[in-house]
């Protein structure tokens, strides 16, 4: 067994160390797929692969982390406990539930502390059908030049508009706006790409290798930045199907209901490409409940401000070293709580989130 602080780790390529030695500890082969590019220290990337369970499980459950980058931090803490926690993989063998962890399905992002691609798009929101048009959001392509000003820290001006933007039409506005995902500004926030990334193609070719068996298929995709700190929402992760939210509410209600962005109840907008997307076309004849299990870290506006620095610092790689490592350590914060108790309320509610969806897996 492994502590609970002991499975999350600093940085991306000691989180794959310590994934790739759970592996092996665990006696699973790993199925790696490199990136094309090198990490912040010159390290190997890849999106890394294990299957743990009987051959061929016709029930499959998939824990993923790292969709976006830097909230791999928690993602794989949890992927790399699981792989060690012996409790866990023999309730999984018994119910003839096989687990596919994907570890770091945005191994760029993870690695250089930043929420994007090396393309600088949101993962989940490339999920799109990009032969037909594109959504325009008029929202944010008002918002855009305030939101990446000039210089950093924003001037008063700038945050004067900002918050008067935000006067006028709310803060859940301001977050649909910049989070619910664009398509015209290739250097902007919630930006998704004109075409599927490596990690969109990648993450295809995984599924059309392991999960093609799969006649019931469950989702568990790893998240932070939303809601109160350590709290885990679990949001309604698929289509906009009446009986497939019934079914996630019957493995993961428990105290707290499923949330879902179609009817306002999650802490997250209305999203558009989202990954969850990838199940309806690579594998059309599984059964698939999923969720976004999303842990809250710092307040909402704390995070877009994150957010917004991090871009303006991707803009201006000359800036001054020392507000370049303020801007870091503020991307740091806001995706990921680096304390002891937050990793328990993490590892306790993920650990829960996976016992349910093997019993919702393993029902007739």
């Amino acid at each position: 067994m492994i502590g609970v602080a002991e499975a999350f780790s600093p940085s991306y390529a000691l989180a794959r160390r310590k994934f790739l030695q759970g592996c092996v500890a665990a006696g699973l082969t790993v199925d790696t797929h490199p990136h094309p590019l090198k990490g912040r220290d010159g390290e190997e990337l890849a999106m890394d692969v294990a299957y743990d369970g009987p051959a061929n499980a016709r029930q499959l459950l998939l824990v993923t982390s790292a969709c976006h980058g830097i909230e791999g931090h928690c993602g794989s803490g949890v992927q790399v406990f699981a792989l060690h926690d012996t409790e866990w993989r023999e309730k999984a063998r018994a119910a003839g539930v096989g687990v596919l962890y994907v570890h770091a399905l945005n191994p760029h992002g993870f690695s250089y502390g930043r929420r994007v691609t090396h393309e600088n798009v949101d993962l989940n929101r490339n999920f799109m059908d990009f032969t037909q048009p594109l959504p325009v959001n008029a929202a944010y392509a008002e918002l855009h030049p305030l939101l990446l000003p000039k210089a950093w820290p924003p001037s008063p001006r700038n945050q004067a508009e900002i918050d008067g933007w935000i006067a006028s039409h709310g803060v859940p506005a301001y977050q649909a706006a910049i989070s619910g995902g664009q398509y015209q500004f290739d250097d902007g926030l919630f930006f998704g790409g004109k075409a599927p990334t490596w990690s969109n193609r990648t993450l295809r070719q995984v599924l059309q290798k392991h999960a093609q068996q799969a006649a019931k298929l469950a989702w568990i995709d790893l998240h932070t930045g939303l809601g109160p700190n350590g709290h885990g929402e679990r949001i309604f992760a698929g289509r906009d199907d009446a009986a497939a939210y019934a079914r996630a509410n019957a493995w993961w209600g428990g105290e707290t209901a499923v949330t879902s962005i179609y009817d306002g109840s999650s802490t997250s907008a209305l999203l558009t490409g989202l990954n969850w997307g990838v199940i309806y076309d690579e594998c059309p004849h599984a059964e698939y409940t999923g969720i976004a299990l999303e842990y809250g870290t710092e307040p909402i506006l704390e995070v877009m401000g994150a957010l917004r620095a991090d871009h303006w610092l991707h803009q201006h790689p000359d800036a001054a070293p020392e507000l370049a490592d303020a801007i870091q350590a503020r991307m740091r914060d806001a995706f990921y709580t680096d304390t002891d108790g937050w990793k328990g309320q993490v590892i306790s509610q993920a650990r829960q989130a996976m016992f349910q969806a093997v019993d919702g897996l393993s029902k007739a």
